[in-house]
């Protein structure tokens, strides 16, 4: 067998075992690609949940995280309602969780849809948790009831990177000097420890934008901002609809809890 038989046989042998593998590795990449950000989402969710079990409880961290996954939910479907591309939600540690936008909202409307997604879906968790108190007595869906209450109110404050200074740029972005007043006398009064960096971070984020409503803006700055009459009115309904709904129903529970023991 002279040398170029010998190699014709090795490639006629050998071939479909390097067009398998190549066809593997293609079908693996793909599988990767698609399946990397749920393996992500996934990874980073039992981190969050192994935290917060240390500082509350198991039963108390796993509801917290369905909590919290329902509230982003909320983020999502908006921003696909509106033709947004938007990523799976990502939970951080202590500092709740996030979706990641893939294109910018086209106008304070739509950024507004996308803001307060959230926190009605989060409420309607919220409440849904609270509810099982009725059929179970058990008090820990009082606490996870009102903790997600709280959550989302904390997140209507009116200051951008919460999720009310989104919403507020639909009825007014001067709304954010009130989230700014009311935020930084939270900070000082009712955080201590390590947590007064959640605040604080917002605090520094949200100036830059602002000290902008101080300085002129351009026509397309002006543009982003244009709502129609009834656009406001919408949203300003639910927006402080939400806000009442929310403080009254803290007050409720908070006072079921007062006849229970912890």
């Amino acid at each position: 067998m002279n040398r170029q038989t010998f190699w014709q046989r090795v490639k006629q042998l050998f071939a479909p075992v390097l067009v398998a593998l190549a066809a593997g590795a293609k079908w693996f990449v793909v599988l990767f690609k698609v399946g990397w950000p749920f393996f992500k989402m996934a990874g980073l969710m039992f981190i969050s949940l192994w935290v917060y079990a240390q500082a509350f409880g198991w039963r108390f961290a796993a509801g917290f995280i369905v909590l919290l996954f329902v509230h982003e939910s909320g983020h999502l479907l908006a921003a696909r309602m509106v033709g947004l591309k938007v990523g799976l939600p990502v939970f951080i540690p202590f500092m709740g969780a996030l979706i990641a936008l893939k294109e910018a909202p086209r106008n304070a409307w739509i950024e507004s849809i996308v803001g307060i997604g959230g926190p009605i879906l989060g409420s309607l968790g919220a409440l849904g948790v609270a509810a099982c108190y009725s059929f179970t007595g058990n008090p820990i869906f009082l606490a996870l009831g009102y903790t997600g209450f709280f959550l989302n109110l904390f997140n209507l404050i009116p200051i951008v990177p919460l999720d009310g200074g989104r919403i507020v740029s639909a009825i007014s972005p001067w709304l954010w000097v009130v989230g700014l007043v009311i935020l930084v006398p939270y900070l000082f009064l009712y955080v201590h420890g390590p947590f007064i960096f959640i605040p604080l971070l917002i605090v520094i984020t949200s100036i830059p934008r602002v000290l902008a409503l101080f300085r002129r803006r351009t026509p397309e700055q002006m543009r982003y901002f244009e709502c129609t009459a009834v656009q406001r009115l919408v949203m300003a309904v639910l927006y402080f609809g939400l806000l009442a709904s929310l403080y009254l129903g803290m007050g409720y529970l908070k006072r079921l809890m007062g006849s229970e023991s912890f």
